[in-house]
């Protein structure tokens, strides 16, 4: 099937407010403007010099989306252009994205990454921590961050019951957080949950952004 028969038939599956984010990384810009021509604007990327490469070479109205783990000292290159940090998981992070916001003058939106897989995982605050963090407030003091939702991974297991449970306990973190931190900000809306394998159970449990890539493209070219 061709990428643009895909993204077509992805769309046609998901409900009003969900939205597909083509994970683009380590595809060539060829296969993003295929995709881009079929109607898609969102592209995912998880590599800042990758990244750097395709924004120079694509059309500007793109809505390029980090997805990665994204380490504070690249922060500053993607700064200028990106449009939503899926996967902040330190107030560290946070807080280099604010610096590097406010030198570009602008608002960058961002995710917080919870950790609700079973499987062990370096990167993603436990609902406990990400809880915690947002009742300390610091994050209040940063005006060029937008905390936007929530985002997380699920196990990569074929359990589906186990899956839809890690899925559904994000979204009760999401409705918990906006009830008692965001219950004012619109903008508190996002959960971005499911990719290729998983992304129906997903939707059935909340998520606003699926991401989707080897479904698209194919196995990874780079």
């Amino acid at each position: 099937m061709s990428i643009a028969a895909t993204i077509q038939q992805i769309n046609q599956q998901m409900p009003e407010g969900t939205r597909l984010v083509a994970i683009s990384k380590y595809h060539p810009s060829s296969m993003i403007q295929e995709a881009y021509d079929a109607g898609q604007r969102i592209f995912g990327e998880s590599h800042v010099q990758e990244l750097q490469q395709k924004v120079g070479e694509l059309p500007g109205d793109i809505e390029w989306h980090f997805i990665g783990h994204l380490q504070t000292n690249k922060v500053k290159y993607i700064a200028p252009y990106v449009a939503l940090v899926h996967a902040v998981d330190t107030l560290k992070l946070m807080a280099e994205i604010e610096k590097q916001a406010a030198k570009c003058n602008r608002t960058i939106n961002i995710l917080l990454q919870l950790h609700v897989a079973q499987e062990e995982t370096k990167f993603g605050f436990t609902p406990e921590e990400c809880d915690a963090m947002l009742a300390e407030g610091q994050w209040k003091q940063m005006p060029h961050v937008c905390i936007k939702g929530i985002m997380c991974m699920a196990s990569n297991v074929d359990d589906e019951e186990q899956v839809a449970a890690e899925f559904e306990r994000a979204h009760q973190f999401f409705l918990s957080a906006k009830q008692k931190y965001f219950a004012s900000e619109p903008s508190f809306c996002e959960c971005s949950m499911g990719m290729s394998d998983d992304y129906q159970i997903a939707i059935q449990h909340g998520s606003t952004l699926v991401r989707i890539g080897s479904k698209i493209f194919g196995p990874r070219v780079y």
